[in-house]
């Protein structure tokens, strides 16, 4: 096993890009003479937009579970996810063979079945790596709006309480919201815009309910300084990659 091992785990919610992003930190860290490689735990996947060096497809598959135990897409999922805890011996042995400097983790798309059930946190703490740092993918075409802004910000609060690790906040696809960036990354810069913008939601429930949360969210340090980042243009990878240096290897690379 490679000691200085680094592990990488991408989260955020189904359909944020997290597949899509693990193929280029990929390419990144080939392309600067490391040594990377890629953990696919998502059992659920069915394409993917890179080759994963090891796969938890390989120890759990979903259609046996379905027809073994008589469940529907939705349950086997469930007990997939459970499963991936008990399969952490043989990945980690896959991973010892291959020796990498950085594995790259591609989480299940349902954050939720991997964050906050017993089997995600425990195998992010027993995964054998000298350092451990999450990635939160923050949906671009998601938060544009920002009571949903608040909303995955709590959401991105969450899995780091559950997860225990560094984590950097990333926002995704930030080529197909450009008009709307400049807006995006002035709530998560200042607590400030973002609570006039709250002020401006004509529901005066939810707007309310908003500010009090974020205000939580940046009292208690939990306030999302965010990377703007587009896994098809590349833009703003040289600023992701430069916080995990300073995460991982304290700024060495």
């Amino acid at each position: 096993m490679n000691v200085d091992l680094k592990a990488i785990f991408v989260t955020g919610t189904a359909g944020s890009g997290k597949s899509l992003l693990t193929s280029k930190l990929l390419q990144w860290y080939k392309d600067t003479g490391a040594f990377p490689a890629t953990l696919n735990l998502d059992p659920g996947s069915v394409r993917l937009p890179y080759e994963p060096d090891v796969d938890v497809r390989d120890y759990i598959d979903i259609n046996t579970l379905m027809d073994t135990y008589g469940l529907g897409p939705n349950g086997s999922l469930v007990m997939a996810s459970d499963m991936i805890a008990t399969k952490l011996d043989e990945i980690q042995s896959e991973l010892d063979e291959l020796n990498p400097d950085y594995i790259i983790v591609d989480t299940p798309g349902q954050i939720e079945l991997f964050a906050f059930r017993a089997s995600g946190p425990y195998f992010v703490s027993n995964l054998r790596a000298e350092e451990k740092v999450t990635i939160f993918a923050f949906d671009g075409m998601l938060v544009s709006a920002p009571i949903n802004f608040v909303s995955i910000s709590l959401l991105a609060s969450s899995v780091k309480l559950r997860l225990k690790t560094a984590q950097i906040n990333a926002l995704t696809k930030r080529d197909l919201v450009a008009d709307n960036l400049v807006r995006i990354m002035e709530w998560s810069n200042s607590a400030y815009a973002l609570d006039s913008a709250l002020t401006e939601e004509k529901d005066v429930e939810y707007s309310m309910l908003s500010r009090d949360l974020a205000k939580s969210l940046s009292k208690a340090g939990f306030g999302q300084s965010i990377i703007a980042v587009s896994s098809l243009t590349m833009s703003g990878m040289i600023n992701l990659m430069a916080a995990l240096s300073r995460t991982v290897n304290q700024g060495e690379d």
